[in-house]
């Protein structure tokens, strides 16, 4: 049967054994649907780039860029992107310019001090400039069966944002804590369940999983791949996060780029952790 959804991993913090690309604290992840084309983040730098080239997969041809919300991590490659489709262009290589879907407050500067911004490096006006952009706070659907969620709800108590010091910089110049409601996710509705694929869960996992299910009309997930934010969470969080990834039976927890060590360790007790690095490929 051919896959209706496939995943590859272009940045994560570790690369996969004996696969030969680069790694950063940072997440690319490009999905493929029988349709689309998909770039979910853009990592740190230019290696998201670096390591397609090395897959042999191009992206000049994406339909759509996601982003899960505005951290410097996820969004740093938006100006290696926008280069590499600007020489395409110049040199006449055929291109298509992605629909780039994101939070409306994805590009707001962010402060985290030390740090003036830890947000994009582009602003929303430059990315207007670069790509057809929709900005949304609801859910957009790009497939039939695959959907933007927008803005999370905040369900679970023992997932509450605390802000400390990092600061949002809203468009009339006020500062606010930034409880990181740019956070959002991507999720796939397959025969046997939902695939939730997360940059970095900062509007929490179980929250995230929670909306999935409401958006799509469907209980039942297969896989959660991406970053759970879990790095070191208090044992209350840790023990209902796992209770309740536990009750969710998946075939498989794919927990990457800012889940800790100690984390993964934890979960693999209620859950089927599997490994996640640069170069893997999955399909559903």
């Amino acid at each position: 049967m051919t896959p209706r959804l496939s995943l590859t991993v272009l940045v994560d913090n570790t690369t996969l054994t004996d696969r030969y690309f680069t790694g950063e604290p940072g997440l690319s992840f490009l999905l493929e649907t029988k349709e689309k084309k998909i770039l979910f983040d853009t990592g740190y730098s230019d290696a998201f780039l670096a390591n397609a080239t090395k897959m042999g997969i191009s992206l000049l041809n994406l339909d759509y860029l996601v982003l899960s919300h505005g951290h410097l991590d996820h969004t740093g490659g938006l100006v290696a992107l926008a280069r590499h489709l600007t020489e395409a262009k110049i040199e006449s290589i055929t291109h298509q310019l992605p629909e780039l879907i994101a939070h409306t407050r994805c590009f707001y500067p962010k402060e985290n001090l030390p740090l003036q911004n830890n947000g994009s490096i582009l602003n929303e006006e430059e990315v207007r400039r670069q790509y057809p952009v929709n900005l949304s706070d609801r859910p957009v659907w790009i497939t039939e069966d695959l959907v933007f969620l927008g803005e999370i709800p905040r369900k679970f108590t023992f997932e509450k944002v605390i802000s400390g010091k990092r600061m949002l910089v809203q468009p009339d110049g006020t500062i606010v804590p930034d409880l990181l409601l740019d956070d959002s996710a991507l999720v796939f509705r397959s025969d046997t369940g939902l695939i939730i694929i997360t940059g970095c869960s900062h509007a929490g996992i179980c929250n995230i999983t929670e909306y999935a299910r409401e958006v799509c009309g469907e209980d039942r997930v297969v896989d959660i791949i991406g970053g759970l934010h879990l790095l070191s969470p208090d044992l209350k969080q840790m023990k209902m996060t796992g209770e309740y990834l536990r009750d969710l039976h998946l075939n498989a927890l794919h927990a990457c780029h800012c889940t800790s060590l100690v984390a993964k360790l934890a979960l693999a007790n209620y859950c089927p952790m599997q490994e996640t690095g640069v170069g893997m490929h999955l399909e559903w």
